[in-house]
């Protein structure tokens, strides 16, 4: 591993991942395309990532940005969006990422996926993860699969989206509350990426990357209260009135916080099967939720301030 292009590397994944790389003995360039470089540059990356503006979706765009180096890591994904946008960016992606990398002569692929992926689930979004690694894995290039559970860390979408919900709503109702996950720490994905691109005997594989723990959805919330300083009731919704909330929300404008196809994706348990390399197969041992989200969620500043 020298250089690296890293798709998706200005997102909550790809920036960890980038400082991991840029601090590693044997990169020597990473890549990272963005369609608004200056705002990529203000998230955090390390000042030795070269920021290119290009529109990974543009065959002709991705070939250019692919040459000249020896790995790829493809983190793009989405968690809401129509049929036809899941498609195009977790299927007509890697699809467009093999082309280019045949093309080009590179055939490094680390791709990181999601842990319950099939191609026959409802759900829009784990029916199309299935569908894109099953097209870079037929794609006759050294392809290292990555299927982690739901990823936590400083910058999350998940605890601290509970946490500020549950800041200022006197209860939360909450649809899918017994779904269960086995949470994973952004630095353990990020390491497990690093590991993959620096031993080419991990190509070929998948691994799953899970955290020591599983917990409900209900569990999680709870958690994100009391860690934050603002435990409140969880109310479990029915599934009928769990499915008209995330209707609604779906419609709302903006990023939405629920939809229907997130339920469809929590039926299937969010856990690691056992039956494939896990995270202790590359010597990293998974951090805990608990050594790690207490602090950034504010409970040491939050008990500090009750107690002064």
């Amino acid at each position: 591993m020298n250089k690296v292009l890293v798709l998706g590397g200005t997102g909550f994944v790809g920036r960890s991942l980038c400082a991991l790389i840029a601090a590693s003995d044997g990169a020597t360039g990473i890549t990272v395309p963005s369609r608004r470089p200056a705002q990529a540059r203000q998230r955090g990356l390390p000042p030795s990532a070269t920021v290119v503006r290009a529109d990974v979706h543009d065959p002709v765009q991705l070939a250019g940005l692919v040459e000249g180096h020896d790995a790829v890591v493809n983190l793009v994904a989405i968690l809401h969006g129509s049929e036809a946008e899941f498609v195009r960016t977790h299927v007509a992606l890697p699809r467009t990422l093999a082309g280019a990398c045949r093309s080009k002569g590179v055939r490094r692929i680390v791709h990181v996926s999601a842990l319950g992926v099939d191609s026959a689930q409802p759900s829009r979004y784990l029916r199309s993860k299935a569908e894109g690694e099953a097209v870079l894995q037929g794609a006759d290039l050294d392809v290292t699969v990555l299927r982690p559970s739901v990823i936590y860390g400083q910058h999350d979408r998940f605890m601290n989206l509970f946490a500020r919900l549950l800041r200022f709503a006197p209860m939360l109702p909450l649809a899918s509350a017994d779904a269960r996950f086995q949470p994973v720490w952004v630095e353990d994905v990020a390491r497990a990426i690093l590991v993959c691109l620096e031993r080419p005997e991990t190509a070929g594989q998948t691994f799953e990357c899970a955290g020591p723990e599983v917990f409900t959805l209900r569990e999680l919330v709870k958690l994100a209260g009391r860690w934050s300083g603002h435990e409140r009731p969880v109310i479990a919704l029915p599934p009928a009135v769990g499915t008209l909330q995330a209707a609604v929300m779906e419609r709302l404008p903006g990023e939405p916080l629920m939809s229907r196809d997130n339920l469809q994706s929590m039926k299937t348990p969010n856990v690691a099967s056992g039956r494939l390399p896990s995270l202790a197969d590359m010597g990293i041992r998974a951090a805990a939720l608990g050594a790690v989200a207490p602090e950034y969620l504010g409970a040491d500043r939050v008990r500090a301030g009750t107690q002064s």
